[in-house]
């Protein structure tokens, strides 16, 4: 079985494969204070709880945008699995054709959601990832990465309102019915979750102006969910789809007999 991580800055993401079928998929906090023990015995603990024995991993896949954390995770793998990890980064495939200006500036997460989008929807696709950032990536018809933009994300955007103003309280990130609201609470979720859809919505349309209109557009993270609702320009949201490109970049990396 393969075991994928999608290390984030708020939260690690795992899911195991057998194959290509996803067996089961487990989100829990991003701590750079835990050891390799302490990472071990609770991811054992969510496996043994969901009838998954960590000693049958036998192939694992990370992507990481935390390096102080890969040390930590590594040696885990190799203390609990005995499974040495493929990291994604420099010198692995991943079958897509970089067109940054630096390509060791672009995030490993950002080149996994562009490998599983291309792969599942073709090209040219525009991928939006919903997490501490929210990030948008064009990929090309030809399978080119060709950069994107990087706005912040809706809990940074709470936090900042929070820590940076003496009266507005630290809020539940919830839809409200309306935009002309009539509390502080409500007007806080209103102005960062319909500015978000406003965001998202007219990024997208200037990314598909200076490349092309005819751009899929899939939506990934927590709550992409919530903006796809409101959105006019998501096409489709997959909650999966960076563990789906961890497991294809994987599959394009082991060695064929």
């Amino acid at each position: 079985m393969l075991l994928v991580y999608d290390v984030g800055n708020t939260n690690i993401v795992l899911g195991v494969y057998d194959g290509k079928r996803l067996l089961n998929s487990f989100r829990i906090a991003t701590d750079k204070t835990k050891t390799s023990d302490e990472y071990g015995i609770l991811i054992n603990q969510l496996f043994e709880y969901n009838h998954i024995n960590l000693k049958d991993i036998d192939a694992a896949i990370i992507s990481s945008v935390v390096p102080p954390i890969m040390h930590t995770l590594e040696s885990m793998m190799i203390k609990y699995c005995n499974v040495n990890p493929l990291i994604v980064g420099p010198g692995v495939k991943t079958g897509i054709n970089i067109k940054y200006d630096n390509p060791k500036e672009v995030g490993a997460d950002r080149i996994v959601n562009a490998v599983a989008a291309y792969e599942l929807y073709g090209g040219p696709v525009i991928i939006i990832d919903f997490g501490t950032a929210t990030t948008f990536c064009m990929v090309s018809k030809n399978c080119e990465y060709l950069g994107g933009a990087i706005a912040p994300g809706f809990i940074i955007s709470a936090d900042a309102l929070f820590q940076r103003t003496a009266k507005l309280p630290k809020i539940e990130l919830i839809k409200p019915k309306n935009v002309i609201c009539k509390n502080t609470v409500s007007s806080m979720q209103a102005g960062i979750i319909y500015g978000h859809v406003g965001m998202v919505d007219y990024i997208v349309t200037k990314m598909k102006e200076e490349y092309s209109k005819k751009a899929f557009v899939v939506a990934t993270g927590g709550l992409a969910g919530l903006i796809s609702q409101e959105s006019k320009e998501i096409n489709v949201v997959n909650n999966m789809l960076t563990l789906e490109g961890l497991r294809i970049i994987y599959e394009r990396n082991i060695e064929k007999d």
